[in-house]
C-alpha cells in the first residue's frame, strides 16, 4: 500500500515538472517570433525624421566689445577728521546729505582758540607801543647828540630797542596768524562738493589733531569711475581703439544684464599684472543719477572695433566635437551635415564665423543632439536671423 502511494507522487511530480518545460517552450518560442517580427519591421520601416530649429546664416556689421569685471571708485574719498586738539560741539551735515565746497560740516569747543588769538593780539598792541616809544626816544637822543648832550653809544642802544621791538612785531604777526589758524581749524568745512557719509563721532567727544578715527567721510560721487580689468592679449586693441578717438565705456550690473551708466575711458595703467596676466583701466562716468555707487562691482563692457559685413549665427549653433568646433547645416534636401567651423569673437548672442560657412547656410540651433551625419531632418521652426549683439 505504501509502495503504490509513492510511485503516484512521482508520477505527479513528472507531471508538473513536464507541463513547466512545455510552458517554457512556448514562453520562449513566441518571446523569440516576435523579436523577429519586430527586426523586420524595423528593417522595412523608413528612418524617422528628425525635428529640428533652424536659421539661416547671415552678414552684418557687428560691434566687438570687451567686458571686465571691475569695481566702482569715488572721484576721490576724504576722511573729515579734527586738525586740532578740543571738544567736538557741533555736527552740522546730516548723514547722506550733498555738501557743497566751504559748508561747515562740524565745531570744535573754540574758546580756547579765541583766548589764544587774543593773547597774540595784545602782544603785538604792546610791542607796537614799545616801538612807538623807543622811536621817539631815538629822536630826541639824536637832537642830544647834535648838541654834544649824548653819545653815540646812547644812540647804538636805542637804536637796537628799536630793531628788537620791530622784529618782535613781526613774530607777533607770525604768532596772530597761528592762533587764527587754530581757531580756523575749530570750524570743519567741506574739503569739496560730496555726499557725506554716516556720523562716526558724536558731539561731546574730545577729538585731536592725531586720531586715525574720522568723525565722517566725503566721497565726491559726480563724475565717479569704475577700474576694472582685461586680459593682457587684449591691450592692442583697447589702445588702438583710444588712438581712433573717445573709446565709450558702458556699466552694467553683476548679472550684466541692467546697464547702470556710460562713460568714457580715461586711461590704461602702466604695467601689466604678471600675476594675473590683466592690466587696469579706468573709466569716468557723469553719474548725474548716481546709479553708480562707491565700492560696488560691475561689468564693464567696452567696444573696441566693428566687424563689416561678418557671416554671423546664433551661440547655439556652434558645438564643439573632438575635432574641434564645428555646426550642423542642413541641405536643400534636409539632410544633416557637420560643417567645421573658424570663429572670431561672439558678440552678445551671436559669434562671428570666420569660415566654414557661406551666407543663406541653414544652421541647427536647437534638436542638435538627435542628429548624425546624414540624418533626415524636419524642419520645426525657423529662428529670426541674427540681429543683435546686445
Amino acid at each position: 500500500m505504501v509502495k503504490s502511494d509513492s510511485a503516484a507522487v512521482r508520477r505527479r511530480k513528472g507531471i508538473v515538472i513536464a507541463l513547466g518545460l512545455v510552458v517554457l517552450i512556448l514562453v520562449g518560442g513566441f518571446y523569440w517570433l516576435r523579436q523577429g517580427s519586430e527586426r523586420a519591421q524595423a528593417q522595412r520601416a523608413p528612418n524617422r525624421a528628425v525635428p529640428v530649429t533652424v536659421v539661416s546664416a547671415a552678414r552684418q556689421d557687428v560691434p566687438i566689445y570687451l567686458t571686465g569685471l571691475g569695481s566702482v571708485q569715488a572721484t576721490f574719498t576724504v576722511g573729515i577728521h579734527s586738525q586740532v586738539d578740543g571738544k567736538l560741539d557741533q555736527v552740522l551735515f546730516t548723514e547722506g546729505q550733498h555738501v557743497k565746497k566751504g559748508d561747515l560740516l562740524a565745531k570744535i569747543d573754540p574758546r580756547f582758540f579765541e583766548a589764544a588769538l587774543s593773547s597774540a593780539k595784545a602782544k603785538q598792541a604792546q610791542d607796537a607801543a614799545n616801538l612807538v616809544s623807543y622811536e621817539k626816544d631815538m629822536v630826541r637822543l639824536k637832537e642830544l647828540m647834535a648838541k654834544n648832550y649824548s653819545t653815540q653809544q646812547a644812540i647804538d642802544q636805542q637804536q637796537a630797542k628799536v630793531d628788537s621791538t620791530k622784529a618782535a612785531i613781526q613774530a607777533d604777526k607770525a604768532a596772530i596768524d597761528s592762533a587764527q589758524t587754530q581757531l580756523d581749524y575749530a570750524s570743519i568745512t567741506a574739503p569739496s562738493d560730496g555726499r557725506m557719509g554716516m556720523r562716526l563721532i558724536d558731539p561731546g567727544n574730545v577729538v585731536h589733531a592725531g586720531d586715525q578715527a574720522n568723525i565722517a567721510v566725503l566721497t565726491l560721487t559726480q563724475p565717479i569711475a569704475v577700474v576694472f580689468t582685461l586680459p593682457e592679449r587684449t591691450l592692442d586693441d583697447v589702445r588702438e581703439a583710444m588712438a581712433r578717438g573717445a573709446v565709450q565705456v558702458i556699466a552694467y550690473d553683476r548679472d550684466n544684464k541692467k546697464a547702470l551708466g556710460t562713460g568714457t575711458l580715461q586711461t590704461i595703467d602702466n604695467m601689466i599684472d604678471q600675476a594675473t596676466g590683466t592690466y587696469r583701466l579706468k573709466a569716468s562716468f557723469p553719474n548725474e543719477d548716481e546709479r553708480l555707487w562707491p565700492g560696488e562691482f560691475v561689468n564693464a563692457r567696452l567696444q573696441v572695433s566693428t566687424a563689416t559685413n561678418a557671416i554671423v549665427i546664433p551661440n547655439a549653433a556652434v558645438q564643439r566635437g573632438p575635432d574641434g568646433l564645428f555646426t550642423w547645416v542642413i541641405t536643400p534636401k534636409n539632410i544633416a551635415e557637420p560643417h567645421p567651423i573658424e570663429t572670431g569673437p561672439a558678440a552678445g548672442a551671436i559669434t562671428i564665423v570666420t569660415s566654414g560657412l557661406n551666407e543663406g547656410d541653414k544652421v541647427v540651433t536647437d534638436g542638435q543632439y538627435k542628429l548624425q551625419t546624414g540624418a533626415v531632418v524636419t524642419i520645426t521652426t525657423t529662428a529670426p536671423g541674427p540681429a543683435g549683439s546686445s
